[in-house]
């Protein structure tokens, strides 16, 4: 082979390597920002106001809380769950506890299940996907305010839905970092 033919094979594999790793890194909040705007996976979507139609109809949110093992934090609901209207707006809180000797930072991920209910679980304030630092042994309750869409009751595969749990796992910051 000619040696320009050698340069340019060259220069356009290298143009591929480095798309391959813009996409890996675009990827990871891609695919966030794809799954809040579906409710794919289970993932609330995000609302800024909350829904002005309240219905007689309830249904029982149970909150669940975790901790990556590599996170000194305790971590748990200040209720394990609340019975809401569909379409009224709730404000819940977890408590964050730093059991550690030194400032520590975490990030929450979260998601709801049954699945299918994520795209009408709408969260209107939440401290998910955002660095969280605690200072040595602090405690601090972190709210989350979110309401079911009343399109939920339109869903025959949702009809006979009792309850929906809100799940948050959080993730030490500096340990994700250097994997």
């Amino acid at each position: 082979m000619p040696h320009h033919v050698n340069r340019r094979l060259a220069g356009q594999l290298a143009m591929i390597a480095v798309g391959m790793v813009m996409l890996s890194f675009a990827a990871v909040p891609l695919y966030r920002l794809f799954c809040q705007v579906t409710g794919f996976g289970g993932t609330p979507m995000i609302a800024t106001t909350a829904s002005e139609n309240v219905s007689p109809r309830a249904i029982t949110v149970t909150f669940v809380a975790n901790t990556d093992p590599n996170l000194p934090w305790k971590f748990t609901p200040d209720q394990a769950s609340a019975t809401v209207h569909v379409g009224e707006n709730r404000l819940i809180s977890y408590l964050a506890e730093n059991q550690s000797g030194a400032d520590v930072s975490g990030m929450a991920t979260y998601n709801v299940t049954p699945h299918a209910a994520g795209r009408y679980f709408n969260k209107v304030q939440c401290f998910c996907f955002e660095r969280q630092t605690l200072n040595a042994n602090q405690k601090v309750h972190m709210p989350v305010s979110f309401f079911i869409d009343p399109a939920i009751l339109d869903d025959p595969e949702l009809r006979d839905l009792t309850n929906i749990t809100l799940s948050y796992t959080f993730f030490n910051v500096e340990s994700a970092n250097t994997l």
